[in-house]
């Protein structure tokens, strides 16, 4: 495939554009860590919300996809689909919580609910544990995805690839820092949804492809289609549908699905201007990122299998990819190619877009665990903002020179993703209940982190796996690693909250007072500062989480009605497509009923 003159110019132009911005707010970013990692906490709810889309429009995400429609029809979605669950929680309870919090990392909130040494290890040990291996790890999945796009599209070698998609990241992102990385967003959404829903357009009408009625009837596709898995084959069901929905979307801890909140989804909440534009930034972003962006990657895989059924026609097609990246991944980047000059350049920019959103996101919210939670708590307690901007920049060169080592040793996306899965399995109720239920401590978070990394590692690096769910010989059903890590986590950290001493009653009034999060959970502590005649509730208002949760259920069905009506109208089915149609406008209603009934929202 060979670039055109226009092709270059859009591409070029675009990276001009990203490096003015981030040249552009360099000075501002570096006047003090606060704007460097949380732009002085002063953004609206529609910038950090497209921020947000941009971000997990990442590379790999269309390669990860194709893979999943290609292996397991499109209910493989399922897989990811679960986690608008967590989301919806995150918008209508957990988002004021967080903005409320005033923490300049959501690690800092460790030390703000729990006391102590304990305390103190934890966010210092998780600087580390996410900030930098979760993050290099995740980064690394994306720049896999740039190789293997590279190398089908424009037949780069990996390192090549790595070296010049890097090398303009690392330097925007050293250079802008947050207010960079969101500014840029704004262009870098708008023109990768152009690129997304562009090339599905022209895919699918290719004279090999016939049409979305032909792809539609083709053999390779027919048994791909269903939004839902077959409820007839109860492997398919259970690992498809109910463990995602069941247990998977509360259970487990992954970037930008985190229970609760967290990770750069929490830094941009802290961010907001105030609780109701982290409140409509998050609403906004769970929107765009499940119910509008999946169908034109979803229609651009089932295209591929009637011009690529296989991994061995895409070999024969691309000869040069190594044997160690060929995969079902690699079909997003082989349809790529057949696109015409003009759109090729849309496209490319769209997917180089995707990669420096999501990496220049992923370097700024990791280097602000090194500062704030490593380097200023365990190393110059006294540093100064110039300091800590310094370290920050010099952190993200050396985040992304460790994802780019690993990224050229990585082969399939979809294995990095059930990796961290399996990490982060059954770590996911402590982050929704620690604001909640006073009993939980710092050592229930230490004991769930450590049992559920050693579990999936065990898993992956001995026969384990096999003794405990091999398909004929194991004592569970193959489809059980997931429970079976979030069932023995949850009994530990749930051991270890009981065998060890609650957080000191000066540390939990301190949060509340601050929080105040009301509920159940935390009756104990108000009646026992009553008690002793200290005030910490500072309001009358009803408790919120209930009205919270009718919201986040009504929020669930609108995008997921949405998402299935989508899907229905693209088939055809235009039965199913009216009715879905119409629950939307009831959902939206009921939804918007029950959020003018609560307080504080936007």
């Amino acid at each position: 495939m060979e670039l055109q003159l226009l092709d270059y110019l859009i591409i070029f132009g675009f990276f001009a554009l990203v490096l003015f911005i981030g040249i552009y707010v360099s000075k501002k970013s570096g006047q003090s860590s606060t704007e460097y990692f949380l732009s002085g906490r002063s953004m609206p709810w529609w910038l950090l919300g497209l921020s947000m889309v941009a971000t997990t429009f990442s590379t790999d995400t269309p390669n990860l996809v194709t893979d999943l429609v290609r292996s397991n029809g499109v209910s493989g979605n399922w897989g990811w689909w679960c986690f608008l669950l967590t989301g919806m929680l995150t918008v209508f309870v957990y988002a004021k919580l967080w903005r409320k919090s005033n923490v300049k990392t959501d690690l800092e909130f460790y030390e703000l609910r729990y006391g102590g040494k304990a305390a103190s290890f934890l966010r210092k040990f998780r600087a580390v544990y996410l900030g930098v291996l979760f993050n290099v790890i995740t980064m690394a999945s994306v720049t896999l995805a740039a190789i293997k796009i590279g190398g089908v599209m424009l037949g780069l070698d990996p390192w090549v690839t790595v070296v010049s998609a890097g090398l303009i990241t690392v330097i925007f992102s050293a250079l802008g820092g947050f207010k960079g990385v969101v500014y840029s967003d704004f262009f870098l959404f708008f023109m990768a949804m152009a690129g997304a829903i562009g090339a599905a357009i022209y895919l699918v009408n290719l004279p090999e492809v016939g049409g979305l009625q032909a792809v539609l009837e083709n053999e390779n596709v027919k048994d791909k289609l269903s939004i839902l898995p077959d409820f007839d084959d109860k492997k398919a069901l259970i690992t498809a549908l109910i463990i995602p929905l069941a247990v998977q979307w509360w259970s487990s801890w992954y970037p930008g699905g985190e229970p609760g909140g967290g990770g750069y989804i929490a830094q941009r909440m802290l961010a907001a201007k105030n609780e109701n534009h982290a409140i409509g930034a998050t609403f906004f972003f769970n929107i765009m990122h499940y119910a509008l962006r999946p169908w034109p990657w979803i229609l651009v895989a089932l295209a591929s299998l009637v011009v690529y059924p296989d991994i061995a026609s895409i070999h024969e097609a691309f000869p040069n990819v190594t044997e160690d990246k060929l995969g079902h991944d690699l079909a997003y980047s082989a349809m790529m190619t057949k696109l015409p000059t003009g759109l090729l350049g849309v496209v490319l920019a769209s997917l180089v877009a995707a990669y420096m959103s999501t990496i220049s996101t992923q370097l700024n919210w990791g280097s602000s665990y090194i500062v704030y939670d490593f380097y200023k708590q365990q190393i110059n307690p006294d540093a100064t903002e110039k300091q800590m901007v310094n370290v920050g920049r010099i952190s993200t060169v050396l985040l992304m020179v460790l994802s780019a080592f690993l990224a050229l040793a990585l082969q399939n996306a979809m294995g990095v993703f059930n990796l961290l899965l399996s990490f982060g399995a059954g770590t996911g109720l402590i982050f929704i209940l620690r604001w909640f239920w006073w009993r939980i401590n710092a050592w229930s978070e230490i004991t769930a982190m450590f049992s559920s990394g050693i579990l999936a590692v065990l898993l992956e690096t001995t026969s384990l796996r096999e003794y405990l769910f091999a398909p004929e010989t194991g004592i569970f059903p193959e489809w059980a690693d997931l429970p079976f890590i979030m069932v023995v986590t949850s009994i530990i950290w749930l051991t270890a909250t009981f065998v060890t001493q609650p957080e000191s009653k000066e540390v939990l009034r301190s949060f509340y007072l601050k929080i105040q999060p009301g509920g159940p959970g935390w009756a104990k502590i108000v009646d026992e500062a009553a008690a002793d005649n200290v005030e910490i509730v500072k309001t009358n208002e009803k408790w919120s989480v209930p009205s919270g949760i009718k919201a986040m259920i009504s929020g669930v069905v609108l995008i997921y009605s949405i998402m299935f009506a989508t899907g229905y109208w693209i088939y055809g089915e235009y039965q199913l497509a009216s009715v879905l149609t119409a629950l939307v406008v009831l959902s939206a209603l009921i939804l918007l009923k029950v959020w003018r009934g609560m307080k504080n929202v936007f």
